[in-house]
């Protein structure tokens, strides 16, 4: 029934980012009972969470390779199960070193397959539509970002912390593993037939892995996203319990994260259909300007009420800048290599990921306040601003 159509791949795709994402986000939610409970620091909490990025980068570049040479389906299956180990039995948890391998490296693994499949997936099926479609998809995990956190916290007020991340991993693993078995890589030949000539015909074209090494537009893009992706990661998961040290309760907190979701889904909308008519540089520059003047505003509020208009234009520049980077490689490098070059960006990604957020703790933990780590955050994704008005196409430099 399904054979020849796209739905199926493009909801299993929407499934993926909404779960894994989502998870991710609520993980946030738990600081303050983990805190309580455990006597776990903010640096201890946010460490794990990098130890997870660097375990999501390193994969990601064999998981793009994996995804171009055998397709996703059992690629994200096992990345179904690693989630269901890695989240749910946080149940168990006791001490610092199973953190650490359950949600530092299960999780991780299962966050190494999140991007770097579904979005080369999604740039193969799609040609003319490709920002369009991946800013589509990338609003999954912002339906994740709105729903799980407040979710999470529901069930931690309900049914306390333990119960919370078992019920999330199981569910979620197994939705991960279901949805698995509807992916593939590439279109059949009647999806293909029933593309028009323009959607269907470069779904080879560009340059491999190697040759793309060798250009200055390859390395940049890998500076820009460990510039401006620890952003990204660091303040969705640190802005619910800074939230909460301003006053406001643990589910007003989670409701925040919600709004900052909420309003991505029009960043990852609207700046992935105007990616397809004014190119991924311009994309990239509307992503990433919001992105700093939010970063700014968080720097001097103190009325907690004023998070909620920080999470609108941080949300639409947090989508955005999620979006751009799929396109920007189909555009570039076109779709030759496309996953495992991805997949090597998205490793400096991690790299910056991984260091945010720990940092982010530690400052927090050291002077009692995150002003120093915003401003230091404002200060990257300039940088990546300057970065991205270098850029220019492959074939005039190459």
């Amino acid at each position: 029934m399904f054979e020849n159509s796209r739905a199926p791949v493009v909801v299993s795709c929407l499934v993926v980012q909404a779960v894994t994402i989502g998870a991710m986000i609520s993980y946030g939610v738990f600081f303050k009972s983990l805190e309580t409970d455990l006597g776990w620091s903010r640096t201890l909490l946010s460490a794990v969470t990098s130890v997870a990025f660097l375990v999501m980068g390193v994969l990601a570049i064999v998981a793009g390779r994996l995804n171009d040479r055998f397709g996703p389906r059992w690629v994200m299956t096992v990345s179904g199960v690693a989630f269901g180990i890695g989240f749910g039995l946080m149940y168990f948890v006791h001490a610092p070193w199973q953190l650490f391998v359950l949600y530092g490296f299960f999780f991780g693994v299962a966050l190494s397959t999140h991007d770097v499949v579904t979005l080369s997936v999604i740039a193969r099926w799609f040609k003319r539509r490709r920002g369009q479609m991946t800013g589509f998809i990338k609003s999954g995990t912002a339906v994740g970002q709105i729903i799980m956190p407040l979710i999470a916290a529901t069930l931690i007020a309900q049914v306390g912390w333990r119960m919370a991340f078992l019920v999330i991993g199981t569910v979620g693993a197994v939705a991960l593993v279901v949805v698995a078995q509807f992916m593939r890589r590439d279109p059949p030949p009647a999806v293909l037939a029933a593309q028009s000539e323009a959607d269907a015909s470069d779904a080879w074209e560009g340059i491999d892995y190697l040759s793309a090494r060798k250009t200055r537009q390859f390395w940049t893009m890998c500076a820009i996203q460990l510039a401006y992706f620890q952003t990204l990661v660091t303040v969705p998961l640190h802005v619910a319990v800074h939230a909460q040290d301003l006053g406001l309760s643990q589910t007003v907190a989670a409701s925040v994260l919600s709004t900052i979701a909420a309003c991505s889904i029009a960043g990852r909308l609207t700046i992935g259909m105007l990616i397809d008519r004014i190119g991924v540089k311009r994309g990239y520059l509307i992503g990433l300007i919001p992105l700093l003047i939010s970063l700014l505003m968080l720097r001097v509020i103190e009325d907690p009420n004023m998070l909620f208009v920080f999470a609108v234009i941080y949300g639409i520049g947090h989508g955005g800048c999620f979006t751009v980077v799929s396109p920007a490689v189909a555009e570039y490098f076109g779709m030759k290599s496309h996953g495992s070059i991805f997949g090597v960006v998205l490793f400096f990604g991690t790299i910056g990921a991984a260091v945010g957020p720990w940092v982010a703790g530690w400052i927090f933990d050291t002077r009692g306040s995150y002003n120093v780590a915003w401003l230091s955050l404002a200060a990257l994704v300039g940088l990546a601003i300057l970065m991205v008005l270098t850029l220019k196409p492959v074939r005039q430099t190459s």
